[in-house]
């Protein structure tokens, strides 16, 4: 089998480690299921990323739905990162992280009026709209508080992303952003919302996608608009390219961050304003992992010797593999080289044929009460995690050096019921 190996988890005598801490010494202290996190890698994309852009000005705004562990988003706040939430909930983990309120995009298609008010009131850098009747409603909430509203709109440029179809959000078959057309209704009318002030133009296509042309597509589309907006009388103040860059997890090919910035650099200069970006899997999916014991083993030899790895952790706690398809690359935490490749479904407990890792996966054997490591599951993993089966939800480690941290403790059974009554 091949082994998933970086400059971040990599095998020291035959043991894995996460930079400088082997994972069987977080293991002993955390037990199994536990994600677990390179604080080096996530400094690392991050500024590969902004000095790939550094010929333009330029902001970044981390996706905190990709992983809002409160010290993920410290992490980049402290390295100059904004960050971009879609909910309350993800608003209010990013104060926690002491995220200042100029430096959060409140995002999201469907924002309650709650979520509008709490924007405006907490002097938010802006509210991404994505139809005319949210802007209608910003610019009420806007009058009733006497604030002006900072509002980008989201266009949805109609380009194909080719990536997995829950992940598409730039087709106009979407539910996402407002047509170029609408879009260019409303910044021709912007007198008549007395209560806003638009700031500038955005997009995101989607996530995951590993191809240059719809990006290169999607700003040139936008940055037609871009202009015609400034003819209508409005000064743009900054054009944000949203994320979607995608990363390796198996067989991809991905371009490289420096491919990405000199593709779409010559279109971005002539805009003359401020560029944002929202990454959030390219700044962490490889910097991450869950690691698993096997509780049990077994073979189903009426169906041409089939076998299977039970682990203790499940579809709940992480859901990538059972909803997308996606792929995980998976190995042990502690190879025996000595041992041959075999053949196995790589399954949860719960009570689900769904719940699964990996169907038919060429893995080192392995025995029960070995543990093994899932690998890049630093985003879009714990935050899709649930308590499906009464399950509770796995700690999180950050690893920085030669030193962890338990950065969330494993749920307790209390918590999953403090507020439920019996009648």
């Amino acid at each position: 089998m091949n082994y998933f190996s970086s400059d971040y988890f990599t095998y020291k005598n035959n043991i894995l480690y996460c930079e400088e801490v082997s994972i069987p010494e977080i293991i002993k202290i955390t037990e199994t299921p536990v994600y677990i996190y390179s604080k080096k890698y996530l400094a690392d994309r991050y500024q590969e990323f902004s000095s790939a852009f550094k010929e333009i000005p330029h902001a970044i705004f981390y996706a905190a739905k990709s992983n809002f562990n409160l010290s993920v988003i410290k992490t980049f706040l402290d390295l100059g990162s904004g960050v971009d939430v879609n909910s309350e909930g993800e608003l209010y983990r990013a104060f926690r992280a002491g995220a200042p309120p100029e430096k959060i995009i409140l995002s999201g298609v469907g924002k309650t009026e709650g979520e509008i008010n709490l924007a405006l009131e907490k002097n938010l850098l802006m509210i991404k709209a994505e139809s005319e009747q949210e802007i209608d409603l910003i610019n009420e909430a806007a009058g009733r508080l006497k604030k002006t509203a900072q509002v980008a709109i989201r266009v949805n440029p109609d380009v194909d992303a080719k990536t997995h179809p829950y992940i598409s959000t730039g087709l106009g078959e979407n539910k996402f952003g407002i047509d170029s057309e609408s879009s260019l209704k409303i910044f021709k009318d912007y007198k008549k919302y007395h209560n806003i002030k638009f700031t500038g133009i955005d997009m995101h296509l989607g996530s995951q996608i590993t191809s240059l042309s719809p990006f290169k597509d999607a700003v040139e589309k936008l940055s037609e608009i871009f202009f015609k907006i400034k003819s209508y009388g409005l000064t743009p103040e900054h054009f944000d390219v949203g994320g979607g860059v995608g990363v390796k997890y198996n067989n991809e090919d991905v371009f490289s961050i420096q491919e990405y910035a000199e593709a779409l650099l010559p279109k971005l200069k002539k805009l003359k304003c401020k560029i944002f970006f929202e990454p959030g899997r390219y700044l962490n999916a490889n910097g991450g992992m869950l690691a698993a014991n096997i509780v049990y083993t077994k073979n189903n030899l009426a169906l041409r010797d089939k076998n299977f790895f039970i682990l203790d952790a499940a579809m709940n706690d992480l859901l990538r593999p059972s909803f997308y398809n996606a792929y995980h690359h998976i190995q042990p935490v502690i190879l025996n080289r000595e041992r041959a490749d075999m053949t196995a479904d790589i399954v949860g407990p719960v009570c689900e044929s769904g719940d699964y890792f990996a169907k038919d996966r060429v893995i080192l054997e392995s025995k029960r009460g070995e543990y093994l490591a899932i690998m890049s599951a630093g985003a879009y993993s714990i935050v899709m995690s649930s308590n499906y089966n009464a399950r509770r939800r796995p700690p999180e480690v950050m690893v920085n050096g030669s030193q962890f941290s338990v950065v969330r403790g494993r749920e307790t059974f209390d918590h999953m019921i403090y507020d439920e009554k019996t009648e």
